[in-house]
């Protein structure tokens, strides 16, 4: 697959434009060339950037001639968009000129009725192989990993794998490991490619043979298996059975592709967006972002709640309600520092029973620390502000608690979160904001009101 990055260098906002032009003016062949000069990132790119009905034309365009990497690099918002458009024969050949996994991917959100339409097409093997992976959980290693790659039986010799490799026909286009496997078809090792052709031929393929490399079951979550790629460094990782027989193989571009929708995911999550609307319509994007405003709509009530207690503090000494948004925009903001590292060190599974209460008692320490700093420059801004010291003293208190505060519960929710089964990158945005804004103003007021009245 090519990569994000080549298909923005190729991709110019002039390219795009020329493509838009040519068909305002009737030149299909122009934008048609155009299109066709890219690679296949480099064509979705295009199709992402220009508007519904370019698209529509683009993609009519090219229709039998489109090629299938294409639709593994679009948007899955677009991609639905642009497969509405091809029928089960034009789907059919672009699923069986693709890997395994994408061919899955990119069936596995049609309606039952089209998706049996489009298999019915194929052969009963790449049928059989497509299914297979369909009936695997969406977010495992059996959805991810590729049927094509070469295994061999432990009894051969090197000279009998690479006459092998050399007459199929059917083998893989990149290769980095060959898989050696016993008789039961169980997983013995792995030869990376450059090992085996500088072995000489008569040596048996056992004895050059990598036992100890790792594999993940087919049943294995998507995270753990990047969380494996990560950490091992690996290009390749063989997917087996309960019973260790070899069923596929994991490559690095799909776990990269796992990675940056694992990254994508959590960060639109942190910003109380759920899907990447991007390319959805206005009632769809409407919709998705609503029940999030509903919910922070709920907490900044929950905060004004806290302020109508203190409503005779405020009328008395206006300062508060200038000076008050001060304490939780501080709160707020450290809390989602520390949020953000918990969340991150949690998905990456830094964070864990064995360090938490050193985390937590750090963060709470920072929180402190840089409380007691603000309140010393906060509060001598108010003194030389308003004339008095008190006021000053108070903001100065208020906002170390509520650093202290942010800290805890920056650390605290997601911890708590993920412990209850729940995605903390969903929810500890609301229930941070939630406690920093009540803290914040608790404090800031109550200590108004029992010192300054």
């Amino acid at each position: 697959m090519s990569s994000e990055g080549d298909a923005l260098d190729e991709v110019t906002p002039d390219l795009v434009r020329q493509i838009a032009e040519a068909l305002a003016e009737g030149g299909n062949h122009q934008a048609k060339h155009l299109l066709e000069e890219l690679s296949a990132a480099g064509q979705a790119a295009v199709l992402e950037q220009v508007s519904e009905p370019e698209r529509e034309a683009l993609v009519a365009l090219l229709r039998r001639d489109l090629d299938p990497e294409v639709l593994t690099e679009l948007d899955e918002t677009v991609r639905d968009e642009v497969l509405e458009q091809l029928d089960s024969k034009e789907i059919a050949a672009a699923a069986r000129n693709l890997e395994t996994d994408d061919a899955a991917h990119l069936l596995e959100d049609l309606p039952d009725e089209e998706r049996r339409e489009i298999l019915a097409e194929l052969t009963a093997e790449e049928r059989d192989e497509i299914e297979t992976a369909l009936a695997y959980p969406e977010d495992s290693a059996g959805r991810m990993m590729q049927r094509s790659l070469v295994k061999v039986p432990q009894s051969w010799s090197v000279g009998q794998v690479i006459d092998y490799c050399r007459e199929a026909e059917d083998l893989p286009e990149d290769v980095y490991d060959l898989f050696v496997v016993d008789r039961s078809g169980r997983l013995k090792g792995s030869v990376p490619l450059g090992r085996m052709v500088r072995s000489k031929r008569p040596v048996p393929v056992i004895d050059i043979v990598d036992p100890d490399i790792p594999s993940v079951t087919v049943t294995a979550d998507k995270e753990h298996v990047a969380h494996l790629f990560r950490d091992q460094n690996l290009v390749s990782c063989p997917v087996v059975d309960d019973k260790g027989r070899l069923l596929g193989v994991i490559m690095v571009d799909d776990v990269v592709d796992v990675i940056d929708e694992e990254a994508e995911e959590d960060l639109l999550k942190m910003g109380g967006v759920v899907h990447d609307d991007m390319h959805a319509n206005t009632v769809r994007t409407v919709r998705l972002r609503g029940l999030w405003l509903a919910v922070n709509l709920l907490t900044a009530v929950i905060a004004s709640l806290v302020i109508g207690q203190f409503e005779g503090a405020i009328e008395k000494i206006v300062a508060l309600a200038v000076l008050m948004p001060i304490v939780a925009s501080m709160g707020g903001n450290a809390g989602t520092q520390t949020v953000t590292v918990a969340v991150r060190a949690l998905a990456m599974g830094e964070l864990t029973p064995a360090n938490a209460l050193r985390f937590i008692a750090k963060e709470i320490a920072v929180g402190g620390m840089n409380g007691m700093i603000f309140a010393l420059i906060m509060g001598a801004a108010v003194v030389l502000w308003y004339h008095d010291w008190r006021l000053g003293a108070v903001i100065g208190a208020a906002m170390i608690c509520n650093l202290v505060a942010a800290a805890l519960a920056g650390t605290l929710i997601p911890i708590g979160l993920q412990k209850f089964g729940v995605d903390p990158a969903v929810s500890s945005t609301v229930f941070l904001t939630t406690v920093t804004d009540v803290i914040g103003f608790l404090a800031f007021l109550g200590l108004a009101t029992l010192f300054l009245l």
